[in-house]
């Protein structure tokens, strides 16, 4: 057998009995290679330069205002005294200039996080143009991982699946890496046979609100197939405690279905088949109207979000002006 098929079959977990078949199927391939990866670290590098890259000797305590309030560095605001406060913090100033006690609050400096989660689910394993939609998931997050591991910030990740991953936050590239290689690794199609268990979109984000810090970043890379009225309170929660981007991955057949006539499909989220008249005129309106429906419930849960078609190769504009 092949040297460099076995080591490949090793690192992504083919066994060795099907290392012979894990070229030609593409079940057993990473999402990308190893040169598109480092493609995407090269266009973290733009990425920074558009958005100002500041001196190495600027970064000192003060540079990342937190949304904490605690004990810290730098004054925020006096507020009146309330019983249980910690007299050291009284501000005895504007309590005798005011005859009534007043503390003092300082601002909690905090390194920033920026935490990533990907969707793996049945419906990212999905594409019929250039590349999947979980493929191009995992393109958007390493090229963000990598910028904010180069501008100092501290990387997360949760990747959704039939099994989550939770990868906690470090510095620098090897977490950039350390993110990459999960978010590569092959992504087969979840079929009816396949045991896996329904994604749970409320325990999910419930996690997401319980254990990230206040003032963290946290980007949504999914196509929010799952997003229906009963999320908007926890997505509207965390808008409230974080810095929430929803990067929305569309197929070009999700916004404008071909005319086949009548063709059979399978619900890759659950089991069944539907037939459908692609035919007909109102087809294309109705995918347009639930996209639409979608971004007003990321709108009224305070949520920016973005749009980005699988087929797209150059994500930069998009994330430039935006992310």
């Amino acid at each position: 057998m092949n040297p460099i098929l076995r080591r490949l079959g090793k690192a992504i977990g083919v066994p060795n009995s099907l290392v012979g078949h894990a070229a030609l199927c593409p079940t057993y391939v990473p999402l990308l290679s190893a040169d598109e990866i480092a493609q995407l670290a090269l266009q973290a590098e733009l990425l920074i330069d558009i958005h100002g890259q500041r001196e190495v000797h600027d970064h000192h305590a003060g540079d990342w205002p937190s949304a904490w309030l605690g004990r810290g560095l730098d004054y925020e605001e006096s507020r009146p005294y309330a019983a249980g406060d910690d007299i050291r913090d009284m501000d005895w100033r504007t309590t005798a200039r005011s005859g009534r006690p007043f503390l003092k609050i300082y601002r909690e400096e905090r390194q920033p996080i920026l935490h990533l989660v990907v969707d793996r689910g049945a419906s990212l394993r999905f594409g019929t143009r250039r590349r999947l939609k979980v493929t191009q998931a995992a393109r958007v997050a390493i090229l963000l991982a990598f910028a904010a591991a180069r501008d100092n910030t501290a990387v997360g990740a949760t990747l959704w699946d039939s099994d989550d991953l939770e990868l906690p936050p470090l510095h620098g590239r090897a977490g950039a890496l350390a993110l990459a290689e999960a978010l590569t690794a092959p992504c087969p199609p979840l079929t009816q046979t396949t045991p896996t268990e329904p994604l749970r979109d409320l325990d999910h984000l419930a996690w997401l609100d319980a254990n990230l810090p206040r003032g963290a970043r946290l980007v949504l890379v999914s196509d929010f197939a799952w997003l229906d009225g009963e999320h908007e309170s926890l997505l509207a929660r965390l808008a409230e405690r974080l810095d929430v981007l929803a990067l929305r991955v569309s197929d070009p057949a999700e916004r404008q279905l071909p005319n086949l006539g009548l063709a059979c499909f399978h619900d890759l989220s659950r089991p069944g088949a539907r037939w459908l008249d692609t035919a007909q005129a109102d087809h294309g309106e109705r995918l347009s109207q639930q996209l639409r429906q979608r971004g007003e419930r990321l709108a009224r849960a305070g949520i920016r979000h973005i749009d980005i078609a699988s087929e797209v190769d150059d994500l930069l504009p998009l994330l430039a002006r935006h992310a």
